[in-house]
């Protein structure tokens, strides 16, 4: 490597600017620096030519280097520029530089700042080298009126801690800590990158902090602090420390840094309060940092047997054994485990597979519909895996069409491509079907499918038939009802090519069941503006009664008719998170990777419905988190709908809270929640900006449907078929059947007034018929 040496001492300047610092005689260059030709400048040599004088304190502590560089690569000097500072005591390496002009590629001011590696006395050593150097590869540039800088050994302390909160668009408040005793302190700001001494100043402050207001939105500023001891006495100025303005968005996060240790994928509440906790797990510990009341959190950790496998691709979570407290999933590359918290959320005991099983997305759901929570888990190379939960909390593994006797076939292709399940209910029949993003291999192997759930407890394969067998690459979908018009819409997240957003069709109303509730591609003109990537979600972020999609990092703002806005990239991280209410505000939140993103908000209103079934009470009712029911809110304009689940996305695991934005609403109407039980509840009235507990029963459908008070069945006792006169078209409307226990044993949407009951046991049943909150039951006899 060619090495460049520059013999100069420079000619002293004999001066001391403000308190303790000496300032050498700027040294003009320009010099030109090369990636592979350091260039060292000596600028002092053992017998201190340049004539540093010795200060009062009898040394110096630290020093600043400012450059103009000027035409360099088209790298960002934050990528290029490094400086190296060499006394008889030691080397001192900054790299990157302190500061500079944000982004810069060419033409700018930068700063480099440091201690120096012990106490500069130029009395008895004054040796002092500099390196200059572009590290980037191919990279070079102009180095030209070099400023150094010696600062004293203060007798003042320097101010600690300088840091710079509550950042907004037009303001921040800077705030430090005194050390020792000090009478008042100096700040000094500016636009990033200036020369200490060009900046604004503000002096003899008495407090240790200061607000600066009347700034510029998305602008990158400095600012240094000294402290003033009284007597002459000042400290070092301690800086820069730099902060960006935020840039104005419709709705801003702010980021505030929080400790969680081990896979910190979950986002969900552990300890039955209803409140958003974040959780990390590693082989013997459970780290959760638990939410209080006035939004703050405290960690803690629970020792757990050691983990078979750890959640390498995702986590779900739930209360699976209906205890109070939730359950953990670990999604691994080489198995599944399970983290069972006991009745006080204390302790934790562990299941795990002993088959291969390389995870992807997983998910908690009731499959068979019993009461009891399954767990599912993508396969990425062979075919799916399921866990059937016995009514114990014990969990029973089937393998689609490879387990012997396993009851349910839900994604069987040989070499797998499953990435991203999702457990939603698409065609509002009360049943949740499962839909699986694909990726990788052959066309056939990554495309998208969609399992039907039939009622009966059966499942179908239906992709092509409504219109999502895509083979694009993909590793998870966003569902919501993009449109408010009552089914749930989809947008599917391309990790490389173009993503997709699909509008249900719904109910058609022309007689043909199959032009109901099948998809089409609505992205032209959508505004959909987001980076490819793993993880896709919808949430309502700004509460205005449009549901969202995040995608990748980037939110895109719904408008309610499925086209999006203002996409927003500069808010949470790129990989998106875990979203809940981290601080119990009614906005929704992210957190990723020790960093708790919170959603500043606005004036909007909203609601929160903490869903609990009582299966765990009451025989035939539905899970605990009440995952799998459907809740509808109804205001004066309009109709929104949630399906409760757990695990979306692809690696992460979100509230199991459902949350609605009302915007400038004022009212609700009433929220109806159909449970997986088939149990329908009325809420009516409740108020806005609050959490409700909503309990399976607590508020039975009551009011009966008149308008079809003249409806009959026949014949009755029926074998096969059974049908349903009436005056009124039954179209849409969900037909329930129900055994002499209460147990759900069918559920669809009545086609043709008929209704197929064959696979029925011979006995007594109840059928309900249903739609918008109004009911009309009758009694059955099965051969």
């Amino acid at each position: 490597m060619k090495k460049i040496t520059l013999i100069l001492i420079t000619a002293a300047l004999t001066c001391f600017i403000g308190n303790a610092q000496y300032v050498f005689s700027p040294i003009e260059g320009p010099i030109n620096v090369a990636q592979g030709s350091p260039v060292t400048y000596s600028l002092n040599d053992v017998g201190n030519s340049a004539g540093v004088p010795v200060p009062s304190s009898g040394s110096y502590s630290s020093f600043r280097v400012s450059v103009d560089w000027s035409e360099g690569s088209g790298i960002p000097w934050s990528i290029e520029a490094d400086l190296t500072f060499i006394t008889n005591s030691d080397t001192v390496g900054i790299d990157p530089p302190t500061s500079g002009g944000a982004n810069s590629t060419s033409n700018t001011t930068i700063i480099f700042e440091g201690d120096l590696p012990n106490l500069y006395d130029p009395s008895t050593d004054g040796y002092i080298d500099m390196i200059f150097n572009q590290s980037y590869g191919g990279s070079n540039a102009n180095w030209s009126n070099i400023v150094v800088t010696l600062y004293e050994t203060p007798s003042c302390p320097n101010p600690t801690n300088p840091n710079a909160v509550d950042v907004m668009a037009t303001s921040a408040n800077l705030q430090w800590t005194e050390v020792g005793s000090s009478t008042s302190w100096n700040i000094e700001w500016g636009p990033a990158g200036f020369v200490l001494g060009s900046g604004n100043t503000i002096s003899n402050l008495n407090t240790t902090s200061y607000s600066l207001s009347g700034l510029s939105q998305g602008t990158s500023y400095d600012f240094y602090v000294q402290a003033n001891c009284g007597g002459g006495e000042f400290s070092n100025f301690v800086g820069p420390v730099n902060f960006t303005t935020l840039i104005p968005s419709r709705i801003n996060f702010s980021q505030q840094p929080i400790t969680v240790n081990g896979y910190d994928l979950a986002v969900v509440d552990m300890n039955g309060d209803f409140l958003d906790d974040i959780v990390g797990v590693s082989s013997t510990n459970i780290n959760i940092q638990e939410q209080n009341a006035d939004g703050s959190f405290t960690a803690i950790n629970i020792t757990t047997p050691s983990a078979d496998f750890l959640p390498s691709w995702s986590m779900a979570a739930a209360d699976f054994d209906a205890n109070g407290k939730t359950d953990l999933l670990y999604g691994n590359g080489s198995g599944v485990t399970f983290m069972q918290a006991s009745s006080d959320g204390s302790s934790f005991t562990e299941q795990s597979t002993t088959e291969y099983v390389f995870s992807q997305r997983s998910n908690f759901v009731d499959i068979n519909n019993d009461g009891n929570l399954d767990a599912f888990v993508c396969h990425d190379v062979q075919p799916n895996v399921y866990f059937i939960n016995d009514g114990s909390g014990n969990l029973i593994f089937y393998q689609s069409d490879v387990t012997p006797g396993a009851p349910y076939e839900l994604g069987n292709f040989p070499s797998g491509g499953d990435y991203g399940s999702i457990w939603i209910d698409y065609n509002n029949d009360r049943n949740m079907d499962l839909f699986i993003a694909k990726c990788g291999g052959s066309e056939e192997r990554r495309t998208n499918v969609m399992y039907t759930n039939n009622g009966d407890g059966t499942y179908t394969e239906n992709a092509a038939a409504i219109g999502l067998a895509d083979p694009m690459q993909t590793w998870s979908s966003a569902w919501g009802d993009f449109d408010n018009d009552g089914d749930m819409d989809v947008f599917v997240g391309a990790s490389s090519g173009t993503h997709k957003l699909m509008e249900n069709s719904g109910f058609s109303d022309d007689g043909n069941p199959n032009n109901d509730y099948v998809f089409t591609d609505v992205t032209a003109g959508a505004g959909i503006n987001a980076p490819t990537g793993w993880e896709s979600s919808a949430f309502d972020i700004d509460n205005d009664g449009n549901l969202d999609i995040i995608s990748n990092g980037s939110i895109m703002y719904g408008k309610g008719d499925m086209t999006f806005e203002d996409a927003d990239d500069n808010q949470i991280n790129y990989k998106n998170g875990s979203f809940g209410d981290l601080n119990n505000d009614g906005f929704i939140d992210a957190y990723y990777n020790g960093v708790r993103y919170y959603n500043l908000g606005n004036g909007n209103n909203w609601v929160k419905i903490n869903t609990v079934g009582m299966a765990h009470v009451t025989p035939n009712y539905s899970n605990r988190n009440g995952i799998g029911a459907r809740v509808e809110l109804v205001t004066p304009s309009g109709t929104q709908i949630r399906d409760v689940r757990s695990g979306e996305g692809f690696e992460f695991m979100s509230s199991l809270n459902t949350h609605f934005g009302l915007g400038a609403e004022t009212s609700i109407t009433e929220i109806r929640v159909y449970w997986p039980s088939g149990v329908v509840d009325v809420f009516e009235n409740p108020s806005i900006n609050t959490a409700h507990v909503l309990v399976e029963g607590s508020a039975p459908l009551s009011v009966e449907d008149e308008t079809i008070s003249d409806i009959s069945i026949y014949p009755n006792p029926v074998g096969d078929v059974l049908r349903i006169k009436t005056s009124t078209v039954l179209t849409e409307k969900i037909a329930t059947i129900f055994d002499v226990t209460g147990k759900r044993v069918f559920n669809q949407r009545i086609n043709n007034n008929e209704l197929n009951v064959s696979n029925l046991q011979g006995g007594v049943y109840f059928l309900r018929i249903e739609s918008d909150g109004r009911s009309i039951r009758r009694k059955f006899i099965k051969k």
